[in-house]
């Protein structure tokens, strides 16, 4: 089990002040949240493992399947990932190709293909194509681990269904929401999109969302 203390940006309160002067919908968001925050474990792989665990599933789903995961390595190193065999990663509820993706990750990292001692310098794009590099990790997942590991400030995760469904909600009436309407937010978010992005997604599930 990842026991590690959870780290908080430390841009978070500056950025909700500066979103709340700035957008009615996020103000009310943020003074309902109160002060629930994101926050970081700080352990790559594990943040890693969990977003390709968490794709296209909904959080309480994700959880569920991390949580049957997580007891069968509570150490969870690359190496304890690789030497799971494909039916006990199955029987916690893992598809063949999250199967499939989880041994690319964790030979990436247990081969030295990944760079994590270099990311914190790295910027976003750089770090999204290292990441993307990797089969099974596309630009949603790259956006989750600069969110959730490298607690980056301004990631908006235009692919990301809970994001524009809260959008719709919240600024649309329900109506979905084009390209250009995301944009302009993103835009006026600037350069917070990633509290932002937190914001509404709590709007969604009382639950903060953690990888």
């Amino acid at each position: 089990m990842n026991n590690e203390a959870a780290i908080t940006p430390p841009w978070w309160d500056e950025a909700c002040a500066q979103l709340a002067e700035r957008d009615a919908v996020l103000r009310t968001l943020i003074e309902r949240h109160g002060s629930a925050r994101l926050t970081s474990r700080g352990e790559p792989f594990t943040t890693l493992a969990r977003s390709i665990i968490g794709q296209q599933i909904s959080v309480k789903a994700a959880q569920s399947v991390w949580e049957r995961f997580e007891a069968l390595a509570p150490t969870l190193t690359p190496a304890a990932a690789l030497a799971l065999d494909d039916a006990a990663l199955r029987g916690a509820g893992l598809s063949a190709r999250k199967v499939e993706y989880l041994r690319s990750l964790a030979h990436h990292f247990a081969e030295g293909r990944v760079h994590p001692a270099d990311w914190p310098h790295m910027s976003d794009a750089a770090i999204s194509a290292e990441l993307t590099a990797i089969r099974g990790i596309g630009q949603w997942t790259a956006d989750m681990f600069l969110i959730f590991h490298l607690l980056r400030p301004n990631v908006l995760p235009l692919a990301d269904i809970g994001l524009i469904k809260a959008i719709s909600q919240h600024y649309a009436g329900g109506r979905s929401v084009s390209r250009t309407r995301l944009a302009k937010l993103g835009r006026l978010w600037r350069p917070w999109c990633s509290a932002a992005t937190w914001h509404l997604w709590r709007s969604l599930d009382p639950l903060p969302v953690s990888y």
